[in-house]
């Protein structure tokens, strides 16, 4: 268990750097963004691939298929959402909303699980509500500071774009787990490595059609296929398909393996958590008092039901 809660954190601090791309590149459209991270990611996956041949070809047609989606829905889908949400309404609020995800996944999990895995519900509820007061304080405090509408439909198709990334993702979760927990013959890292496979020729595809179709649609000083910064984004889409899809998928399908459900949903705090922590260091300012207590808080109500879990199994 442990072991799992470890591999769960990693993955949650490799994925906070999703939130950091879309500032980095602020003038490449969420598609692009979007699938240029997951062509580097099925490029990574390709080496990995052959050496895990071998099992590779144990895997049926249904699971393929069952990796298309996952594809298609928790990565492409999701993060071409969660980009375009942050480049019409800013971060504050996509973080605010993205930060549901935990209680999402938390209630869900909670709901959908066997009596053997339920947890009491005062420590859901005590869990649930430490992490909505944290995820409050946090968005509070960044909406204070930052809080611009230009027009009414950028708004609300902007909200819109976050909740289906959250959806999107929440489902990926928990039928990512779900299919692990069945399949434990089956290495994270050879579900990792076939997600990546079919991620690339879907990616390309995606790719190619918004370089040749909707070329029109983009701002005519962007020179496609890479944009203005060709070398900049080229290297930042590697170190995100690496460390944010690759490492941080295998991470993911490591913890899920081992960790029930119920525990796996809180622990995507981290990802929050980190993502804050990020996206201060770009800012170079430090957190303010509210910011503070909001991460202590969300820190606590995973702590809450570790505590449980870890006294159930003894």
């Amino acid at each position: 268990m442990i072991l799992g809660i470890a591999f769960a954190v990693i993955s949650g601090l490799l994925w906070g750097l999703i939130f950091i791309g879309p500032l980095l590149i602020p003038e490449y459209p969420s598609i692009l963004q979007a699938s240029g991270r997951y062509i580097a990611f099925g490029l990574i996956s390709i080496p990995l691939s052959w050496y895990d041949r071998a099992r590779l070809r144990k895997l049926l047609l249904q699971d393929w298929l069952e990796a298309i989606k996952l594809v298609l829905a928790g990565h492409l889908v999701y993060y071409t959402c969660l980009t375009s949400a942050i480049q019409r309404v800013g971060a504050p609020i996509s973080t605010a909303i993205i930060g549901t995800l935990p209680l999402t996944l938390t209630i869900t999990t909670h709901i959908i699980s066997n009596n053997e895995q339920k947890l009491p519900y005062h420590t859901v509820l005590t869990s649930l509500f430490l992490m909505g007061i944290g995820l409050l304080c946090v968005n509070i405090s960044e909406l204070k500071s930052e809080f611009l509408i230009f027009n009414i439909w950028q708004y609300i198709s902007g909200i819109i774009l976050a909740i289906i990334s959250v959806l999107c993702w929440a489902w990926y979760a928990l039928r990512n787990a779900r299919w692990l927990k069945t399949h434990p013959y089956n290495k994270p890292m050879t579900w990792a490595n076939a997600q990546g496979v079919v991620t690339l020729p879907l990616s390309c595809v995606v790719y190619c059609f918004v370089c040749i179709c909707c070329s029109d649609l983009i701002q005519d000083e962007f020179i496609l296929p890479f944009g203005p910064r060709p070398v900049f984004f080229i290297l930042l889409m590697i170190l995100i398909g690496f460390c944010c899809s690759w490492l941080g998928t295998f991470f993911w399908n490591e913890a899920s393996q081992r960790l029930p459900t119920t525990l796996i949903g809180p622990l995507i705090v981290v990802e929050t958590i980190a993502g804050l922590i990020y996206s201060f260091i770009h800012r170079q300012l430090w957190p303010s008092p509210l910011i503070l207590i909001g991460m202590f808080l969300l820190i606590s109500g995973v702590t809450c039901i570790m505590q449980i879990r870890k006294k159930n199994m003894h």
